[in-house]
C-alpha cells in the first residue's frame, strides 16, 4: 500500500500541535525535539549577539527555528540569517518560507546523529544555502560547511562569516558564555 506524502503546501496547513518540534523530510514528518537548556541558551546567546549587529548595518535578517523549504522539505535551523535581497521574499504570516537562508546555524543536539546533521548540512548547502555551521557545544567545535571550504574549527578559533562582515566571537568564549 503506497503511503501519501507529504508536500510543503500540506505541512503548511497543519495544526500547529501537529508540527511543534517537527521538520518535513522526504514527504514525512520527523521529530527535532529534544533540545536541552544548554542548546536553547547557545541558540538565544547567538540570536543575541547577531541580531543587533545584524539591524544596525541593515544587513538582512537574524531569525531562530525558522522553517524554510529546501526542495520540499521543512527545515527549521536553529539561528538563521538572509540578507536584504531576500528580505522581500520573506512572508511573516507562513510557516515555511519560499527560500533558503543565505546562513543556516545548527547546534548538535543529544537526539541528533553525526550523520544525519552532516545530511542536513549537505541539503542546506545543495539548496543553495551559502555557508552552514555545526556547533558542538559537547566537543567545542564547530564544523563550517560553505562553497569556500569544509572546515572543522576548534574552541580557540572564531566564528565569523563573511555574509555578516565584521561579526566575530572566539569559539571558546561562545561556549563559555552558554
Amino acid at each position: 500500500m503506497a503511503t501519501t506524502r507529504l508536500t510543503i503546501e500540506d505541512f503548511e496547513k497543519l495544526p500547529d500541535e501537529a508540527v511543534k518540534h517537527h521538520e518535513l523530510v522526504d514527504g514525512e514528518l520527523v521529530d527535532v525535539s529534544g533540545n536541552t537548556g544548554e542548546h536553547n541558551s547557545l541558540r538565544d546567546l547567538l540570536i543575541s549577539l547577531l541580531l543587533p549587529f545584524v539591524t544596525q548595518g541593515k544587513l538582512g535578517r537574524v531569525l531562530s527555528e525558522q522553517e524554510y523549504d529546501f526542495r520540499g522539505n521543512a527545515h527549521g535551523p536553529d539561528v538563521s540569517f538572509f540578507g536584504p535581497e531576500k528580505c522581500e521574499l520573506y512572508n511573516r504570516k507562513r510557516r515555511v518560507q519560499r527560500f533558503v537562508p543565505d546562513l543556516a546555524i545548527e547546534i548538535v543536539s543529544q537526539n541528533d546523529s553525526f550523520e544525519s546533521l552532516l545530511k542536513k548540512a549537505q541539503r542546506h548547502r545543495s539548496c543553495g544555502t551559502a555557508e552552514v555551521w555545526l556547533l558542538s557545544i559537547e566537543g567545542r567545535q564547530a564544523y563550517l560547511y560553505s562553497e569556500k571550504q569544509n572546515v572543522i574549527l576548534e574552541e580557540k578559533e572564531e566564528f565569523r562569516s563573511g555574509l555578516i562582515p565584521g561579526f566575530s566571537i572566539r569559539l571558546g568564549t561562545l561556549f563559555d558564555r552558554v
